[in-house]
């Protein structure tokens, strides 16, 4: 079978498992490389979207595969019908850090709105490691839009320019009377699927009470995100395995970072304090209501 009929049959296998398919590795996305060079593209709806979407970020090796073909679009070395230097300067955008840093970087030098682009990239990108010696560098030269991403990250844009939290959110209570350790939302029997955090979170709240999973698909009908409230919440040690349950069943996507959510709501009458900040630098919502 090709790759393109491999990964749907496992997304359709994944799907009886009520979770997304897995990332594809490097040697899929080398593949999938191939098929976005070839004229038309085979698929191309499709392809575009794993290539966006199912391809984790970051310094995975996929990653590395995925910002070396779209940094060969930016520089003139490739092309594809669907991704053009601008294009591929947006789609590095999404891969938060990395090995996305450099090309985006080197973009910053063709001028037009390839390099326009490419800093309104880096303005909202922040784990640039030695990268930031590069842009200073640049700027120092006289490069203007190496300037204004050394200005924009300075003045914090890269926070300020996030979207503000809601004057009034509604939500639906999902309650779970007294305690709940972390054992509870990453049940220890299970932590071989914990790097899988859709799959992991099939075990959340099994060992706690019966149909857990059905039970929130029943409150969602409400119309609501839903908020994880207990009387205690987040004693125990599976603090970051924990939050990535919870979010991943009362969170949001994270576009372009396939596995994982962010986002949510807990409050509890006592919140575990590393709990408390765990879910914070998750991007969840903790409040803490005695």
């Amino acid at each position: 079978m090709s790759l393109l009929a491999d990964y749907k049959a496992h997304t359709a296998e994944r799907a009886e498992l009520g979770v997304p398919p897995l990332v594809l590795t490097a040697e899929q996305v080398a593949e999938l490389v191939e098929i976005l060079k070839t004229s038309p593209i085979e698929d191309a709806d499709y392809v575009m979207d794993i290539f966006q979407n199912n391809i984790p970020a970051g310094v995975d090796d996929a990653a590395y595969v995925k910002a070396a073909f779209l940094n060969d679009i930016v520089q003139g070395n490739a092309t594809c019908d669907r991704i053009d230097a601008v294009k591929a300067c947006e789609i590095l955008g999404t891969m938060l850090g990395g090995f996305n840093v450099q090309p985006l970087i080197e973009a910053l030098k063709i001028e037009g709105e390839v390099a326009d682009t490419a800093a309104e990239q880096l303005k909202n990108t922040i784990l640039v490691y030695d990268g930031f010696n590069d842009v200073k560098s640049m700027a120092d030269a006289g490069n203007a839009k190496a300037k204004e991403i050394v200005e924009s990250w300075a003045n914090a844009e890269w926070f300020t320019n996030k979207p503000a939290l809601d004057e009034e959110i509604t939500v639906t209570v999902y309650k779970i009377p007294g305690e709940t350790n972390t054992d509870d939302l990453s049940p220890a029997s299970e932590a071989f699927t914990r790097a899988d955090i859709p799959l992991h979170a099939n075990s959340f709240l099994v060992n706690r009470m019966e149909n857990p999973l059905e039970t929130m698909d029943e409150l969602r009908k409400k119309g609501h995100p839903l908020a994880y409230v207990g009387d205690v919440v987040g004693t125990g040690s599976s603090r970051k395995s924990g939050i990535n349950s919870v979010q991943w069943h009362m969170g949001r996507d994270i576009p372009g970072i396939p596995g994982k959510r962010t986002g949510g709501v807990v409050i509890g009458g006592i919140i575990a304090p590393i709990f408390f900040n765990t879910a914070e630098d998750s991007g969840c919502l903790p409040i803490q209501a005695p």
